[in-house]
């Protein structure tokens, strides 16, 4: 994550500027942009997009999933680029700069949000867990396959866990996820996906043909 020195932006100053064919983001008015991502995580995100994608299909749910649309409450300075974000398409006509900008401020658009953890992990268990919350975003995943949020997060001895939070009463819970465990999502209630199968995806080819 780079930070760019600048002054601070409205979003409407930065969403008019952001550049097409690169990730950034709006952090109470700086503009960041985002590293380029290991291997590895791009192959969690395509597995991951990939199930969900399929089970939405498979249940006929109204969902799209962009690539590059920002999530944001509507009175602050920050702006989010979640790394799978799904969207309830009959809420989108409801939502204030969807048509100009790509952007959804409202929890009833966004029925889940996932993260997937990289080096700057503090983002995604503090920044971001508090912003989705304020948000309503019913359901919010943090996929840290290589075990690198802190210990109050994923526990002692760190490992690969999935943490899912579920908005309850306005506040979110969370449930743990780890190796053979079956992910429980409220959005997803069909879903028949382990963790394991999640951090599988982002072995090399090299690591698959080792276990062999």
């Amino acid at each position: 994550m780079i930070q760019i020195a600048t002054k601070p932006l409205t979003f409407e100053e930065f969403a008019e500027w952001k550049p097409e064919n690169a990730r950034y983001e709006l952090h109470n008015g700086e503009i960041v942009e985002m590293s380029q991502p290991l291997g590895e995580h791009e192959e969690v995100i395509s597995f991951l997009g990939s199930e969900l994608n399929a089970e939405s299909r498979r249940r006929k749910l109204p969902y799209i999933f962009p690539k590059q649309a920002l999530v944001k409450k509507i009175e602050n300075l920050s702006a989010y680029s979640p790394d799978i974000l799904i969207l309830n398409r009959p809420n989108l006509a409801s939502e204030p700069l969807w048509q100009k900008f790509s952007t959804v401020t409202q929890g009833a658009s966004i029925p889940l949000v996932v993260e997937v953890v990289s080096t700057n992990w503090q983002d995604d268990y503090i920044k971001k867990v508090g912003e989705y919350e304020l948000i309503g975003i019913p359901e919010y995943w943090i996929v840290d396959y290589l075990g690198l949020g802190g210990r109050r997060f994923i526990g002692n001895p760190k490992q690969p866990t999935i943490s899912v939070y579920q908005l309850v009463d306005g506040e979110y819970e969370v449930s743990l996820f780890r190796g053979n465990d079956s992910i429980e999502s409220p959005t997803f209630p069909e879903l028949k996906l382990t963790a394991q199968q999640v951090f599988q995806a982002g072995l090399t080819a090299g690591e698959i043909a080792g276990d062999a």
